[in-house]
């Protein structure tokens, strides 16, 4: 046996032509991206209002009726949370205030 080292193996024609084909390929696919692809306009901004919107959705048109819409909401919600209510008084649902359900819900778990 010798000592000297196995010659290094030489590359296939096969991996050298499927290399070459991968860098022709991206080669092809940059020149028609920057030959034929143009950007169009930009896009809306998001605090554009909005035009021939339904009804139920007319709170987006400006930004000022969305700031009006949450301020609604936040009233309403914090009107709930303090209030009793029927939610379906035919299935018996009602609305209690947050702190007066923690309280039924002790007294349910206290009995355990």
């Amino acid at each position: 046996m010798s000592d000297a080292p196995a010659p290094a193996p030489r590359p296939r024609p096969v991996s050298l032509l499927a290399t070459a084909g991968v860098f022709i390929l991206l080669g092809l696919f940059w020149a028609i991206t920057t030959r034929v692809y143009v950007p169009g306009h930009p896009p809306a901004p998001q605090n554009e209002a909005f035009d021939n919107l339904p009804r139920e959705l007319a709170w987006k048109q400006t930004p000022a009726a969305r700031r009006a819409a949450l301020a609604d909401l936040r009233k309403a919600q914090a009107t709930q949370v303090v209030s009793y209510a029927w939610v379906d008084q035919k299935a018996g649902i009602v609305q209690l205030p947050v702190g007066r359900a923690m309280e039924l819900v002790v007294q349910e778990n206290a009995k355990h």
